[in-house]
Parts: C-alpha cells; structure tokens; sequence
C-alpha cells in the first residue's frame, strides 16, 4: 500500500513538473521593442551644416531619444553630389527609415522626390514653399514639414547701413541654382532702397566661378550682402580673399561665415536651428502628422562681429554694437 502510494505521489509530481514546462514553452516570450531609424541626409560639409546636424541629435536628445539606445541615426553626406543625394534618398526608403531629414534644400528635395509617405523633416530651410516642398507654411498638406532658416533681411540691412554709413552699392552674390539663395537675393532687391543701397547682382554657378567673379565685384560695391548659400558658405575663404584684398566688407546671414571671414551679421544661430529641427523628428517619431504641422521660423537673430576683420579693414564697429553682440550673440577678437 505504502509503495502504492509513492507511485502516485511521484506520478503527480512528474505531471505537475510537465505541465510547468509545457506552459513556459507555451508562454509568448517578451518582445523587444523595435528602435526606430532616422535617415539624415545632409548635402555637404561645412561648418554651418554640420552645426544643424549637430543640434539635431541634441533636439532628440532633449526629447528623450539617445542615440544608439532609443533612436538609430543613418547619416550620409552627399559631398554636393546630385546624383549621391538620389541615391542616398532611395537607400532610406528602401531600408524603411521612420522619419528623413534633408539639410539644405537640394538635400530635401532629393527626400521629396523619393517618397510621398515617409515623414520628411526639413532641416533649416530657406523657403519651403517657394522650393516647392509644401503647399503653404501654415498647412504643408504632405509627408513634409520641417525648420526655415530665412533670415532677417531688414534687420542685416539695418546692420550693414550703421556699420557702413557712406556705403552706396551694395553686392549680392548668389548660386545661380540655388533656390534658397536666390529667394534671398530677390529680398534684398526689394528692399535695399530703403536703406540707402543700389544694388548689383552677381551670381556663380559653382564654386569654381567664385574666385573671379568675387574679383569683379569687389571693386563695383561698397560692401557685399551674401545670403544662406551653401555653395558660398563651403567656399568662404575664396570670397573674402578677393573682397579682402580691396579692402570690402562681406555680410553674410550664418553666424559661421562670420567666423570664416565675415564682418558681421545678424543671423540665426545654426544649432539652434538644428535643435528646433530634432525636436520636430522626435515629434513624427511619436505620431505627429507632417501635413498638419506648420514650418517653424525662428524670430530672432544673434548679433555676431568679426573685429579681427574690422581691423584688417580699416573698419570701427561702435562700442554699443560690441556691447550688444556680447549680451545677445558674439564677438570674434
């Protein structure tokens, strides 16, 4: 009797250890939550860009997502290669990337013309809807929405009149195929007048056109205007070597063409364009629709001055701008 009842006391715990395994296996392991990807595509190398890049992992960062942990982040950098920026733009579609951002307006256009369902946020760019990239501002209407960095145009005019108060032409110079800068450009046109300027025109085609065309337009102008132009920006010291040389001051609209030779500005600061724009991804990333969110444009501009170029040149920048640029900007010594 005794043995019968070891025999099923052992054959009950046999089944009950059975059953606990059995019920493990078929228990649904926990699943790991996939990390989405964000395909940045930036159009080249120079310092202003790679300052938007550098603010949009900051603006993730200030959402909640680090890198590696909770976002993985594809960057590709065109090195102004069109056909490198249609590539690149197919590759993140194809591998399925969440959200895209293209820095500077060909780099986002390429992304457009990729995809009409994948999210694209735009990454400082100057005019959205004259690039053809949404509907309106207010209502993108698409997949895309993003940061403008159209800079304040009669505030740098205002700048360049109280640091040049004789100055009577003024110089544009322009990429030709460059929608963003000739936008600015056309601005200027409009308004100069009211500052006191006549205005000459000068365009490149390519970095390569810069050298002389700056020569020929250094000695025409009084000063020179130069808008957010990326093919300029990567080619800053060229442009000022020439304008140096007959002693004309450049006024650029990004803080770090100041920091590459420029005289001064009041431009939009480029990380922090880079942080509004990674804010706007983790925002797609959490489900916020492109076609209903509005571009941001960012409302004021930092005063930066060059005195190591005013030296250079002759020029004296009045104690209340520096005074003003060290409060609300900053000051190259």
């Amino acid at each position: 009797m005794k043995r019968m009842i070891a025999l099923v006391v052992a054959l009950l715990a046999f089944i009950g250890i059975a059953y606990a395994v059995t019920s493990h296996n078929d228990a649904k392991p926990a699943t790991k939550k996939e990390v989405p990807t964000v395909g940045i595509l930036q159009m080249m190398s120079h310092p202003a860009l790679d300052q938007i890049h550098k603010g949009i992992l900051k603006g993730l960062k200030d959402e909640g997502y680090k890198v590696g942990k909770d976002v993985k982040i594809d960057f590709q950098n065109a090195e102004n290669d069109q056909s490198n920026m249609k590539t690149m733009s197919e590759r993140f579609v194809n591998e399925k990337a969440d959200v895209v951002v293209g820095i500077a307006t060909p780099a986002a256009q390429a992304l457009a013309n990729a995809t009409k369902k994948t999210p694209i946020i735009l990454g400082a760019i100057t005019d959205p809807k004259g690039a053809k990239l949404v509907k309106s501002n207010t209502k993108p209407g698409g997949n895309i929405t993003g940061v403008s960095d159209q800079a304040p145009i009669d505030a740098q005019l205002k700048l360049i009149r109280q640091l040049m108060p004789k100055a009577k032409v003024l110089g544009v110079i322009a990429t030709s195929s460059d929608d963003s800068a000739q936008t600015q450009a056309k601005m200027v046109d409009e308004k100069a007048a009211k500052y006191g300027f006549t205005v000459k025109d000068f365009g490149i085609s390519s970095t390569n056109d810069l050298n002389q065309v700056a020569g020929e337009m250094a000695s025409q102008v009084d000063a020179v205007f130069v808008p957010t132009d990326n093919t300029i920006a990567s080619a800053m010291q060229t442009l000022v070597a020439a304008t140096n040389a007959k002693k004309i001051p450049v006024f650029p609209t990004v803080d770090t063409m100041v920091k590459d030779g420029g005289l001064a500005t009041i431009g939009l600061n480029q990380f922090h364009l880079g942080v509004s724009t990674g804010k706007m991804v983790a925002a797609a990333l959490k489900g916020k629709k492109p076609a209903t969110t509005p571009i941001h444009f960012e409302t004021t501009g930092d005063l930066v001055v060059n005195l190591k170029v005013a030296k250079k040149l002759g020029i004296t920048i009045p104690d209340s701008v520096v005074t003003k640029a060290e409060k609300n900007g900053e000051v190259i010594k």
